[in-house]
C-alpha cells in the first residue's frame, strides 16, 4: 500500500506543490566511500552493541507508511536517536533528492536492526529537488543536524555527502539493473556523530547545496511514551 506525501519540488522555475505515492522505503546501512569513516560508524554502533555487518552496504526494507513530513514523533522509551541522511525518491520516471532521519530505536537495534529500523517513523523535510540540478556538483553537498539535549541545540552530525555511496553506486546495490523502482525512497546513509550517538527531545537537519546557495530543512520533537 502507498503512502501519499506532499513535497514542494523546487527547481529554476519556483517550487511547485506535488503529491507523490510512495510505496517502497528503503534505509541504506554503512555506505561510507571511506572505509575509515565507515569503519568509525560500525564501532560507534557496536559500543552500543550493535554486531557489525557481515558485508555493506545494507539495505533494511521499512513500511513506506514510516515515512512522515511531520514535525513531530512518538517514541517508546528514550533509547532511540535521530540520523541525517540523503533520501533519493523515483517517480514519474525522474530521481528527486530530499533529507530524512532514520530515527532508530538504540535498544531494539542490539538484537535486531530490522526491527529497530521499522519501530520509528522516519522524517522527512517537506521538499525535493531534482537530482538532474544537483547531479553535476553532488559531492559538494553537506549534510548536517542539530540536537537538542537538557535544552541544548548542539552540532550533532557534520560533513559531505562524497562520505557516502554516490548515487548511482548506491542505487546500483540495491537493484540490479541500475533503476531505482517507481515510487521507491532510499535513504542513503549517515554520518558520524559529534560526541557519540545519545537521545535527544528535537533533532533538526538540513541538506545544503553551497554551489546554488539553497538548503533543504526541517526538524521534529520526539515525544517519549512510557514503558510499562
Amino acid at each position: 500500500m502507498a503512502t501519499n506525501l506532499t513535497f514542494a519540488v523546487a527547481d529554476g522555475a519556483g517550487p511547485v506543490v506535488r503529491t507523490f505515492a510512495i510505496s517502497r522505503a528503503v534505509i541504506a546501512g554503512w555506505t561510507g566511500r571511506d572505509p575509515i569513516a565507515r569503519d568509525k560508524h560500525i564501532a560507534e554502533l557496536a559500543e552500543l552493541g550493535v554486531k557489525p555487518p557481515a558485508t555493506t552496504p545494507v539495505y533494511y526494507r521499512v513500511a513506506a507508511s514510516r515515512l512522515t513530513v511531520g514535525g513531530r514523533i512518538e517514541v517508546t522509551g528514550a533509547a532511540s536517536s535521530g540520523e541525517v541522511e540523503f533520501m533519493l525518491l523515483s517517480a514519474g520516471g525522474a530521481i528527486y533528492v530530499g533529507v530524512g532521519s532514520d530515527h532508530t530505536d538504540r535498544q531494539a537495534e542490539i538484537y535486531d536492526v530490522t526491527v529497530s529500523k521499522q519501530m520509528c517513523e522516519k522524517p522527512v523535510a517537506p521538499v525535493l529537488w531534482p537530482f538532474e540540478g544537483v547531479q553535476g556538483h553532488w559531492d559538494r553537498l553537506v549534510l548536517r543536524a542539530w540536537a537538542t539535549i537538557d535544552g541544548e541545540r548542539r552540532l550533532y552530525q557534520e560533513g559531505p555527502v562524497d562520505t557516502m555511496l554516490a548515487p548511482a553506486a548506491l542505487i546500483a546495490g540495491h537493484a540490479a539493473d541500475g533503476l531505482l523502482p517507481e515510487g521507491t525512497a532510499l535513504f542513503g546513509g549517515t554520518l558520524a556523530a559529534i560526541g557519540g550517538i545519545r537521545p535527544a527531545s528535537r533533532f533538526d537537519f538540513e541538506l545544503e547545496d553551497p554551489v546554488l546557495g539553497r538548503r533543504i530543512r526541517h526538524g521534529y520533537d520526539v515525544a517519549v511514551l512510557p514503558v510499562a
